[in-house]
Order: structure tokens, then C-alpha cells, then sequence
């Protein structure tokens, strides 16, 4: 990555903008265009899952075309590349999304005009509570280093997103 973010610096940038006062949602929106701006991304999304383990819902976006937002909203595990991430607990990428027959790819994610892409699972104990993704619009083989990055980051999304006790 030519500009890789650093990552004390984005995840204090994060913390940042999650710890401010004002509701969670904005929150969660200024920190999921913190991420794409960092990465030089066109798209980053944000998904947590909810207490059945079946379903993603969207809770943070940028970059995606309206019309695609509400077919993101509610993703099911094993759909999709964030519903595979959910799925297998781990990574998925691909270096371009609009060619990419994998089946990882759902044919109308290729309206999002990504070309490189990656989803990260949040995990606690073992347990998917979300994932995160970024989307490039050039064909783009992430690193290890990159993947680790965008993990931290969903790190501190999932504290935010955890209930307080």
C-alpha cells in the first residue's frame, strides 16, 4: 500500500471519534469514513452481527450507490463476501471484485465499481460480531499488513459496539 496508514495513529483517530460525545450511529459513520479515507478506499462498510449468528446488519458506509444500501442493510451469513467472512471466521479478499467468479462475489456488488476488496470478521472469544470491509477501485492484492491494520480498526469498532457493563 503506498500510503499504508499507520496503525497507532488510526486506531487513535478512531478512538477519537468513537469516545466523542453524540450518538453511536454518527459515531460509527464518521469512523467508517476515518477508515476509508486512511486506506484510500472508495467503499468501507461496517456490519454487526446480530444475537441469532445468522444475520450481518449495516451500521456504518461510505462510498456505496444508494441503491445498493438497502441490500446491504441485512446480510445473511455465507452470502456474500461479508457473509462468507462471517461465516469461515477469517479474511476474504479478492484483487478484482469485477471479474472475480469465485462465487465469493455477489453479481450486484460489482455496482459498487470496487475492484480490489477485503472483509475482516470482528470476533470476541471466537464469536463473529461483525465485520468490516474496504473496497479499492483498482485491482488490489492486500497485504498481510494491511489485513492486520483493518483488524485493529475493527478492534475498536467491536468496543464500541459491545454492550457496557
Amino acid at each position: 500500500m503506498k500510503n499504508e496508514p499507520h496503525t497507532h495513529e488510526l486506531e487513535t483517530r478512531l478512538q477519537g471519534i468513537l469516545s466523542a460525545t453524540g450518538d453511536l450511529d454518527s459515531s460509527l459513520q464518521q469512523a467508517t469514513e476515518e477508515i476509508a479515507k486512511s486506506f484510500e478506499a472508495r467503499t468501507c462498510t461496517l456490519h454487526q452481527a446480530d444475537d441469532t449468528g445468522e444475520w450481518l446488519h449495516l451500521r456504518g458506509a461510505i462510498g456505496l450507490p444508494e441503491h445498493l444500501l438497502s441490500v446491504t442493510q441485512k446480510i445473511p451469513f455465507g452470502k456474500g463476501m461479508a457473509g462468507i467472512c462471517a461465516q469461515r471466521r477469517q479474511p476474504v479478499s479478492v484483487c478484482d471484485l469485477q471479474t472475480n467468479n469465485s462465487g465469493l462475489v455477489r453479481p450486484r456488488a460489482k455496482e459498487t465499481k470496487v475492484a480490489g476488496a477485503v472483509v475482516v470478521p470482528l470476533l470476541t472469544q471466537g464469536k463473529v460480531k461483525g465485520t468490516l470491509g474496504i473496497g479499492k477501485s483498482d485491482d488490489h492484492e492486500f497485504s498481510d499488513d494491511e489485513i492486520r491494520i483493518l483488524e485493529r480498526c475493527g478492534t475498536v469498532l467491536l468496543e464500541a459496539l459491545s454492550p457496557r457493563s
